[in-house]
């Protein structure tokens, strides 16, 4: 069973950047697609960045290039680096991993202040 762990979140100005983390039990290697989602209060749930397996990236139109999202097969962990951070990216990150089945973790709480 696939179980994913995010970490990283935190209360941060407008501007100001977040790195957060995503803790794979089991082998990241199976799975060819890991993203970040958030969701913000009253909204949908929302793609935020995807990184196949051989290192291909897609961002959301929102990122503006803002975002930086890895992978690092060999510790069985994904990142999301957040430069530039908006008042309108405050939500819950959710790690996902996404093939022939999908695996979601809980979320991390990603606020920024004006």
């Amino acid at each position: 069973q696939v179980r994913l762990v995010e970490s990283g979140g935190g209360l941060v100005q407008a501007g100001g950047s977040l790195r957060l983390s995503c803790a794979v039990s089991g082998s990241i290697s199976n799975i060819r697609t890991m993203g970040w989602y958030r969701q913000a209060p009253g909204k949908q749930r929302e793609l935020v960045a995807t990184v196949t397996r051989g290192g291909g990236t897609g961002y959301a139109d929102f990122v503006e290039g803002r975002f930086t999202i890895s992978r690092d097969d060999a510790k069985n962990t994904v990142s999301l680096q957040m430069d530039s951070l908006k008042p309108e990216d405050t939500g819950i990150y959710i790690c996902a991993g996404l093939g022939l089945s999908n695996y979601w973790g809980q979320g991390t709480q990603v606020t920024v202040s004006s």
